[in-house]
């Protein structure tokens, strides 16, 4: 799926596959997932949790931007907020994202009452997840998707947010095998 994307995205993305350890990124076969989803469910609004060196922003950007979309990210380590920023900008999807810095859950508390989400992808302290869902969920449209990594891999941390949203009357949740383990929550 790579080969879509233009060259020197090739190369950004290859070279951040190199430091995925480092930087706690996602597998490459999850961003493709999320890729071929968001683009499919024609997700325009989409939100991201955890940017790190941007890595999965720059899957989420290439799929909102062929939608005529928008993402936002929020990453609390400045650090790794600037090294996205310029991979977001080497890779043309600069445009259609805003970086957030600071605490997840203090943009995500005062996100606009107006603030529609489609798709929200949470890679972030698997212990604030359950915390991530309350927030998310007022403001995910209905039959928007809440998709959260690492949740075989962290399984004890993210304990309380899977029996949150499996036991959530308007949410339909299906854990898939995928490296680390991604929760896929739908809201009815």
């Amino acid at each position: 799926m790579i080969e879509k994307f233009d060259e020197q995205t090739q190369k950004v993305l290859l070279e951040l596959e190199k430091t995925q350890k480092q930087f706690w990124n996602i597998s490459r076969v999850t961003a493709e997932f999320l890729y071929t989803l968001i683009r499919d469910k024609k997700a325009k609004n989409v939100l991201e949790i955890g940017t790190s060196n941007g890595y999965s922003g720059i899957w989420l950007g290439k799929a909102v931007k062929e939608n005529g979309g928008h993402l936002t990210t929020i990453e609390f380590y400045d650090k790794r907020l600037d090294v996205a920023k310029e991979n977001f900008k080497t890779c043309g999807v600069d445009d259609v994202i805003t970086t957030l810095q600071g605490s997840a859950l203090m943009h995500l508390e005062y996100l606009p009452d107006d603030f529609e989400i489609d798709f929200a992808f949470v890679d972030a302290n698997k212990s604030e997840y359950i915390k991530y869902f309350e927030f998310i969920d007022k403001h995910l449209k209905s039959g928007g998707i809440m998709a959260c990594d690492n949740v075989l891999s962290h399984e004890a941390k993210c304990k309380p947010f899977i029996d949150a949203i499996n036991a959530h009357p308007n949410y339909e949740n299906v854990v898939l095998p995928l490296p680390a383990g991604l929760s896929l929550g739908r809201k009815l």
